[in-house]
């Protein structure tokens, strides 16, 4: 009884993985993965790197009818057209919140550092923001809410998307083809590679920002 219980976990993964590759060998896969980076990007609990990751696989070992750029195309086409529903839900709300801010001091701090820091780190913070999960959501929203251009959006959640997707889909193709005769490896790998990136930049930003709630108080401080 105790070596069945051991082996029911690897039992669980392998079963799992192998839907995960019937699913992604099937080309309505690419609508699965449109819509599931459109949907992230409004509602963050909606996993779009893991699908665009499987996506890649699936192209590495050769099991997806399929090529690489559609994947990236799916991924950065859901992500573009999510970025902007969430800009627009941040600008068709952003009269509440300064019509609010008029008699909430701290809410038009918090509405003056927003469009400040927008402002001052520009497109590159979008592109940044892309990488963390539900940090674009709410960067996004934020810039619908501060009512930023809305063609200075559109370029750069377009450029954002666009290498969100490359990397996801690129690095899973990359890191799955040496293990193509082994598809339950090559997601695990690839997946385990993705997360231990996005950890790594987690920890580095960390760092870098480390001292960043003394200046956001500073900040806050100087405006009242």
């Amino acid at each position: 009884m105790p070596v069945v219980a051991a082996f029911a976990p690897a039992n669980i993964i392998t079963d799992i993985t192998d839907k995960l590759d019937e699913w992604s060998s099937n080309w309505w896969f690419l609508a699965a993965i449109f819509v599931i980076a459109f949907f992230d990007s409004v509602i963050p609990a909606v996993p779009s790197e893991t699908t665009v990751i499987i996506g890649g696989v699936s192209v590495a070992t050769e099991s997806a009818p399929y090529a690489l750029w559609m994947v990236i195309v799916a991924g950065a086409v859901g992500a573009f057209l999510g970025d902007n529903t969430a800009y627009a839900i941040g600008h068709r709300w952003s009269g509440w919140f300064h019509r609010r801010a008029e008699h909430k001091p701290k809410t038009a701090r918090r509405l003056r550092w927003a469009a400040d820091q927008i402002r001052t780190r520009g497109g590159p913070l979008l592109i940044t923001a892309r990488f963390i999960p539900g940090g674009r959501t709410a960067l996004t929203i934020s810039s619908g809410i501060t009512r930023q251009p809305r063609w200075w959006f559109v370029r750069w959640v377009a450029i954002a998307g666009s290498i969100w997707a490359t990397y996801a889909a690129g690095l899973a193709y990359l890191v799955g083809q040496p293990f193509k005769d082994d598809h339950t490896t090559a997601f695990w790998v690839a997946f385990g590679t993705a997360i231990g990136i996005n950890i790594i930049i987690e920890v580095v930003r960390w760092v870098r920002h480390r001292k960043r709630p003394k200046e956001v108080v500073l900040s806050e401080q100087v405006a009242g």
